[in-house]
């Protein structure tokens, strides 16, 4: 194992936390979401790290991946890959797979535990203060929300990056070390699984097809399971189950469609903004034959 003998600036490190914290939204779109502000927390690090231009430009090409999460607890992951840099230009075997695995298993869970605890609980709290603050007209609710948000969201984030930095540095022999290729598959596995349920959960896609002699497709393939009770099996000599209707494939043409995506994106090289055209373009001819039904009326 390569001697440290870089070592990161507190200048550095600084600027890449702001750069984070107010420019994490920099150039956001759809296709690439918090990827460019992610790129500009790391600028600092990459400058700060290596001398050529050759090294900067390899460095910073594993942060240009798409990236998206919680901006308040997900700091600790730009932290950790300051971390991660930090052994990298010192000659840890720390690969872009391997920074870019730790970032997609992390960004999913971080994003729900940061939507549950800020979004939907401490912003809400904060602004139930305020408003009562601020009842009769008094400015003292904005004041209030405007300066407690912002003092606890940049001491709070800036304790979440230091925290992921220090981890970063003493994560190295564990992910390098004998049980790395586990732990990197584990942390992988857990984004994968999020981003799954993410599909199966958040994404509603039915059709309104019907099959002559079977009734709607959707009912024939992916009905919930019909539970059988015993009076029914003993007052019945024969009983006749439809095996498809008993939901062993719920869910498929979300699987289906997020497949498609997955398999435009990485395989043929598609952006995400084409992706989504191809996809309007899905929707409005299977509106046209009858494939789906938007429940519209006119």
């Amino acid at each position: 194992m390569a001697d440290m003998n870089k070592k990161l600036s507190e200048k550095a490190l600084a600027k890449s936390f702001h750069n984070w914290a107010y420019g994490n939204l920099t150039c956001f779109s759809q296709e690439h979401m918090q990827t460019f502000g992610y790129l500009y927390a790391m600028l600092p690090i990459v400058e700060d790290l290596y001398e050529k231009d050759e090294d900067k430009v390899n460095a910073l090409t594993t942060y240009t991946t798409f990236f998206n999460t919680e901006p308040q607890i997900g700091t600790m992951v730009v932290g950790l890959t300051a971390g991660l840099e930090e052994a990298r230009a010192n000659g840890e075997p720390v690969e872009d797979e391997t920074i870019n695995g730790i970032r997609a298993g992390l960004m999913g869970p971080l994003a729900g535990l940061g939507d549950s605890i800020i979004v939907g609980t401490f912003i809400p709290i904060l602004l139930g203060i305020a408003l009562g603050l601020a009842q009769g007209g008094s400015v003292l609710g904005p004041i209030f929300y405007i300066v407690a948000w912002n003092a606890i969201m940049y001491f709070g984030m800036k304790f979440a990056y230091r925290r992921g930095y220090e981890l970063g540095g003493s994560a190295v022999e564990a992910l390098v070390g004998p049980q790395s290729e586990a732990l990197r598959n584990s942390i992988i596995m857990v984004g994968t699984i999020v981003i799954g349920a993410v599909a199966a959960t958040w994404i509603s896609i039915d059709t309104a097809l019907i099959l002559p002699g079977l009734g709607p497709l959707s009912k024939v393939l992916w009905a919930s399971s019909q539970t059988v009770s015993a009076d029914a099996l003993s007052s019945s000599g024969a009983v006749t189950l439809n095996v498809f209707g008993s939901g062993i494939y719920p869910k498929i043409l979300n699987f289906v469609f997020v497949y498609l995506c997955w398999w435009l994106m990485t395989k043929k090289k598609v952006s995400a903004t084409k992706v989504m055209l191809i996809m309007v373009v899905i929707a409005f001819v299977g509106v046209l034959v009858g494939f789906f039904d938007p429940g519209l009326s006119y």
